[in-house]
Formats: structure tokens, sequence, C-alpha cells
């Protein structure tokens, strides 16, 4: 967002300062124009009292021709006016052709004012005097039909030109008018699109924040950009974090109440179930039955042992023990629960063909701080797991390492059909088992014991077949190393 008001304010400010040097540039242009016709109107202002001069000298000369002669100095003034006159028209700026013609005429203003001059000065020969006076007066009539074409033309041009500069003049007014109604709606133009920048985002913060208080932590905000996408980001993160901690909440109080039922229920049948397999157990000792009876007795006892079994679980599981921390070699505890498990019959000799253990353990691992017999009852309920996946033979992969973050990973994968997507989702829920007589709460519990020891634990389907379970548990625990 900050790039976005730098930038537009950029533009704002860039467009403003060309449009104040269009305008500047364009009042200097009018400026500049109107000066231009000022002087021009002034040239033809100078040719028409030019012209004026030479008819005032010509009416001079035709009174002496007429012999209604003006005073002599009135002559000589207005000869001398003529010339001054005359040497204006040299002091303006024109074009060489135009220079041309202006000192084609100047000289053609001094062979009349020579004209003038000799008939002024002549006086004792009047056959002459007559003569230069009909020569000036030739002079000067050629000299005013030049003035007057001259001034006809250029009156023509200037005429031409005024209105052209007027024209130019008012497109440039209304150009600025236009530039000057521009710039408030500009203005309001960057206003708006930077209040909808702002309050947009903002809104859906809010909306978002609305959405939390109501109680919908899943609600996730989508499509903010820039610094108000961080901000997003950050409550998604919150929702998420939120949620976690309210599900775990809601577990926690799940699990006591759940406890509390089921030490409860664990009591209530506890003692009759001891009471019947004690019975029973008796019965097939001391009465004499047939062998298929004493089968059927076997069987019942094998069940209400199973049934002992699950409310161990259910209980721990309800109730889990508190887990007694001491410095432990993870390898070490792996080793022997493999040993244990390897000379077990239900375990190497269930199926046609051994089950083959590879084991590809960091012999690198620093110790770490956790409850050696929790860890024995996790590794064994995950080794049992993928033993259990594999309808024959196979192999099983144990490996431990450590990874960048400090915790050492320790993964079981078997060589089994593997898992589906559902099921992966479901494998880690109290109570969900795939097996005819499972009771759901092997994987429920090994969740439960690594969590109490900071860790993770995962599932996931191998690219070649078969599934990995995979732990992770942080190396470093002071607070749970004992004084």
């Amino acid at each position: 967002m900050k790039k976005r008001i730098v930038i537009g304010l950029t533009i704002f400010s860039l467009i403003f300062f060309l449009g104040g040097i269009y305008i500047v540039i364009t009042i200097e242009k009018a400026t500049s124009t109107l000066d231009n016709l000022i002087k021009l109107h002034q040239v033809e202002i100078l040719r028409e009292q030019l012209l004026i001069d030479v008819k005032r000298v010509q009416s001079d000369l035709a009174f002496k021709h007429t012999h209604y002669a003006r005073e002599l100095d009135t002559v000589v003034a207005n000869v001398i006016q003529m010339g001054k006159e005359s040497n204006k028209c040299l002091g303006c700026h024109h074009s060489e052709q135009v220079m041309d013609k202006i000192k084609d005429l100047i000289n053609q203003i001094h062979i009349y004012k020579d004209a003038l001059s000799r008939v002024l000065t002549i006086r004792a020969n009047i056959k002459r005097l007559e003569a230069e006076e009909d020569m000036a007066y030739q002079v000067g009539q050629e000299l005013i039909n030049r003035l007057n074409t001259m001034t006809s033309l250029t009156k023509a041009k200037l005429e031409q030109k005024t209105q052209s500069s007027l024209k130019e003049i008012a497109e440039m007014k209304i150009l600025l008018f236009i530039l000057i109604a521009l710039g408030p709606l500009l203005a309001i133009g960057l206003a708006i699109f930077f209040i909808k920048g702002f309050t947009q985002p903002l809104n859906i913060l809010l909306h978002a924040t609305r959405k939390l208080k109501s109680g919908d932590l899943s609600f996730r905000i989508q499509g903010l950009k820039d610094e108000f996408g961080e901000v997003g980001a950050s409550f998604n993160e919150m929702a998420g974090s939120l949620k976690e901690q309210m599900l775990k909440m809601q577990r926690a109080e799940q699990m006591t109440t759940f406890g509390q039922m089921a030490a409860g229920l664990v009591h209530e049948i506890k003692n009759p179930l001891a009471g019947i397999k004690a019975a029973i157990e008796l019965m097939a000792e001391e009465i004499a039955l047939s062998a298929e009876n004493k089968d059927i007795l076997s069987k019942v006892i094998s069940e209400i042992r199973r049934i002992e079994a699950l409310m161990k679980s259910l209980l721990d599981f309800a109730r889990p023990p508190k887990p007694q921390f001491m410095q432990v070699n993870l390898n070490h505890i792996l080793e022997g629960t493999l040993n244990f498990l390897i000379h077990q019959p239900s375990f190497s000799q269930s199926k046609k063909e051994p089950i083959a253990i590879i084991q590809n353990l960091d012999v690198h691992l620093p110790e770490i701080v956790a409850d050696p017999q929790q860890l024995r009852q996790i590794f064994i309920n995950l080794l049992l797991n993928a033993h259990e996946a594999m309808a024959h033979e196979g192999t099983v992969t144990v490996k431990t390492s450590l990874d960048s973050s400090d915790m050492i990973e320790v993964s079981f994968s078997d060589a089994g059909k593997g898992m589906n997507k559902d099921i992966i989702e479901k494998i880690f829920q109290p109570f969900f088992t795939t097996k005819p007589k499972g009771t759901g709460l092997g994987l429920a519990i090994s969740k439960q014991l690594i969590e109490q020891h900071g860790g993770t634990i995962s599932a996931e389907n191998n690219p070649d077949g078969g599934a990995t379970f995979r732990i992770k548990i942080p190396i470093a625990q002071p607070e749970r190393i004992p004084g």
C-alpha cells in the first residue's frame, strides 16, 4: 500500500507540475502573440502616419504649384517630420524580404526629399523651379501610390493575423479553463481511489473480526494484498491458532469428562468381571466337563481377558500416566524393543515367511529427555501395526535421524498395501479401527504419549506401496530434566 501511495502522489504531483508548466507556457505564448500584434499595429500606424506626412508635403507642393504657397517654415517642418517617420520603419524587426521593400521605400523617400530640397533652394530660375516642383510632385505621387499599396496589403494581412491570433488565444483560454476544471476532478478521483484502497481492506478485516467474534473460527481472509495482505495472513494464523487451542480445550474437557466416566465404568465392570472370571476358571478346573465344554470355557476366559485389556486401555487413554523423564538414548530403546519383539513367537512365527526388519539408526544421535517405558509402549504399538499391515512376508524399516530444527525423527515404514486418504485422517481418533478385534485406542494412546513429550506423530503412504509412521521428539526439554 505504501508503494501505491507513493506512486499515486508522484503521478498526481507530476500531472500538476506539467499542467502548471503548460499554463505558464500558454500564458507566455498568448502574451507574446499580443505583443506581436501590438507591434504590427504600431507599424501600421507608422506607415499611415508616413502616408499622411507625404500627402501633407504633396499638398504643400500643390499649393505652391497653384500659387497658394504656405510659409517656407511649414513646408520644411513637414519634410523633416516625414523623414523622422520614415526612419522609424527601420527600427522594426522584419523578414529579409520585407526589409528590402522598406529600404527601397526609404530610398524613394530620400529621392523625394532631394527633389523637395531642390525645389526649396531654387528661387531665381522660375522655369527650372517649376520643373523641379513638377518632378518632385510626380515623385511624391509615386511614393503615395507605393505607400497606399503597401499599407493596403499590410492592413489585410494584419487583419487576418489578428483574427487568427485572437482565435488561438480563445482556444488557449478554453483549454486553460478545462485544465483548471480537471484539477479538482482529478484530485477528487485520486482521493476516492485512495479512500477506497484503505476502506475496502479495513471493511474486510472488520467483517473478519465480527465473524471471529461470533465464533466462526473457520473463516479466513482472502484477496488482500500488500501490507493488508500481511495483516490478513496474520489474522488467518491467529484464527487457526485460536481454533486449534479451542479444539484442544474442548478435547481436554471431553477427556476430563470421559476420564471420570471411564474410571467409574471400569470400577463398576472390573469387580463383577473378576468374579465371573474366577468362577469360570474354578468351574473349568474342578468340574468334570467334556473337552468341548472346556474349550468353550477357555474361550470365555479369553474374551474376559480381552475385556480386561480393553478396560485397561480405556483407563490409560482417559487417565494417561505422567511420564517419568530422564536422559535416555533413543537408539538403545529401539534396539531393545526390536530384540524383545523378534523373540516373541506371535511376532516372528505368525507369518509363513519371517518379517525382515531393517535398522537404519543414526549413531550420532544425542541423548534426549523422555520416559523410556512410554517410548517402548509407543514403539511396540507401531511395530505391531506395521507387522499386521503385511498379509504375508515383508520388510519393516526403522530409521532415526536428526533434523534441522533440533528434533529427533523416528520412522516406521512397512511394505503393506497402504491406507486410504479417509483412513489416514482418522487413524489417530479414539475407537477408530480397521481390525476385526481392535479397540481403536492403540494409536490414540500413542499420540497422547508423544504429545506429552512435546512431539508429533503423522502417517503417510509410501510412493512404492506401504505406509510410514513418523515421530518427532524434541531434544531439549530443560524444564523436564529431574533435579
